[in-house]
């Protein structure tokens, strides 16, 4: 049987695990948000070890809270930080818009902690006091967005974007490697005209670079923080400077160059970087899709499908069919850009749902980022170094692919004319003789006039 402890706040007493470093307002919260089994993830609450750490320092800097009190909170918030209290934070997601319960299970825990350290038993509320202390010069309404802002920040800049570098530098390394191996193109999924595997493999690296830039240019006002607003903007409770103290504390610890918001009030009522970034994540998940689908499609086979690409052997196989090799991470992949364009709906509504001086729909706004961060990140590593890293082409294939596309007959419209070439072409798709024997046979050319000007490298934009 669970050994409990009796702990009083201003509702009165109630019952907590005794080995729980969480307090009252968090276990009051357990019984009534008894909805889902979603949670933050562990960076979050990181981020909010930060978060308290900067505070604390901040405050004891501007005189606000006793060095001792301080000292203790400082210990206590960055043992939070290293790990040390992951286990205790059992809230969900669904709770207050505000992320309240969440902001008072940190301070609990870390007022535990801190009381803990003083040689006090849990639960004491002295010498540290969650909300007098943990909590000084702040509110949920303002600390709750600057850790969501901490937390976006530092996933991108230390999971995600080192991912994309990966992927992105892959593709360049295999657009490099297949630079000379001529294709036939497709529109409309249909053939078209030669092409190299490099240039489409170059496309598939520039789509990345791209979702690196779109990131990388939201970060700045993922920069801009809301702490110092307190309840609805105006700073009451906090001591002046506290905003910029409190910045510049946090930017030492995280080497990030954290500033005060312009307008507390809008960071606080509304989240538009957030759904910015958001965005930003969005359409890389659609470059993410569209070049999974494209190396599926172009792996698929071995004998029956294109066949262009030779997808590396994962040591996974079918549960009927001995041998059959699949593109899983291609699939996996496309299922992660799925659902990250799905939450970028949710980050949507969610960011839309500021109200006058708050928003109330922090906790599934971030919630949703990060997932999204997480796994574009991991989707991006797997692709990157399971399949690019190892994927070759068939020479074959594509050799014979390039001898038979009708459409090499496009080179002769500047000699022939549109209608000339329509002939060949038709005659070839008609008999199933390549556009060269077609073009003999029609009389249209001789055979050294038709390799003059029908060469698949030249039309690919290859060197002779």
């Amino acid at each position: 049987m669970t050994q409990m402890r009796l702990e009083h706040d201003a509702f009165g007493a109630i019952e907590i695990p005794a080995d729980r470093y969480w307090g009252a307002q968090t276990q009051r919260a357990l019984g009534v948000f008894d909805v889902g089994h979603e949670r933050f993830p562990v960076c979050l609450i990181r981020a909010f070890a930060l978060q308290k750490l900067a505070a604390v320092r901040a405050n004891a800097r501007l005189g606000a809270i006793d060095t001792t009190i301080a000292t203790l909170i400082e210990q206590a918030a960055s043992e939070l930080g290293d790990g040390q209290f992951d286990d205790h934070f059992p809230l969900t997601i669904w709770q207050t818009g505000s992320g309240t319960q969440t902001n008072m299970n940190v301070n609990e825990v870390i007022a535990n902690r801190a009381n803990e350290l003083a040689g006090r038993p849990l639960g004491a509320r002295s010498p540290v006091h969650p909300n007098d202390h943990v909590n000084c010069s702040q509110s949920s309404n303002d600390s709750f967005p600057t850790v969501m802002h901490i937390a976006t920040a530092l996933e991108l800049r230390d999971r995600l974007l080192p991912a994309l570098t990966t992927l992105r530098d892959e593709l360049a390394a295999k657009a490099a490697e297949f630079a000379d191996i001529v294709k036939i193109g497709r529109t409309h999924l249909m053939d078209a005209v030669p092409m190299t595997m490099g240039q489409a493999f170059d496309a598939f690296a520039r789509q990345v670079d791209g979702g690196i830039a779109r990131i990388s240019g939201a970060q700045p006002r993922l920069q801009m923080l809301p702490q110092g607003g307190t309840a609805v903007g105006t700073g009451l409770n906090a001591p002046t400077g506290f905003d910029e103290a409190f910045c510049e504390e946090l930017s030492g610890l995280t080497g990030i160059a954290f500033a005060p918001a312009q307008s507390k009030f809008e960071s606080m009522g509304a989240h538009d970087s957030l759904v910015e970034s958001s965005g930003a994540l969005n359409t890389f998940a659609v470059s993410l899709l569209k070049i999974a689908n494209d190396i599926r499609l172009l792996g698929s086979g071995p004998r029956c499908g294109l066949g262009e690409l030779v997808i590396p052997h994962d040591g996974l196989t079918s549960s009927i069919m001995p041998g059959k090799r699949n593109p899983t991470i291609a699939e996996v992949v496309a299922q992660v850009a799925f659902q990250v364009i799905g939450n970028h709906a949710t980050v949507t509504a969610a960011g839309a749902s500021g109200t006058f001086e708050l928003n109330v729909a922090k906790p599934v706004l971030i919630y949703n980022v990060l997932q999204s961060i997480r796994l574009l990140a991991d989707g991006s590593r797997i692709l990157a170094v399971g399949l690019i890293r190892a994927i070759e082409v068939d020479r074959r294939r594509l050799a014979s692919n390039v001898a038979n596309a009708l459409l090499l007959a496009t080179a002769l419209n500047p000699v022939l004319g549109y209608d000339k070439v329509a002939q060949i072409t038709r005659k070839a798709q008609a008999d199933g003789s390549t556009p060269r024997e077609a073009a003999l046979a029609l009389g249209l050319l001789s055979g050294e006039e038709y390799d003059r000007y029908v060469d698949p490298r030249a039309m690919a934009g290859l060197p002779d």
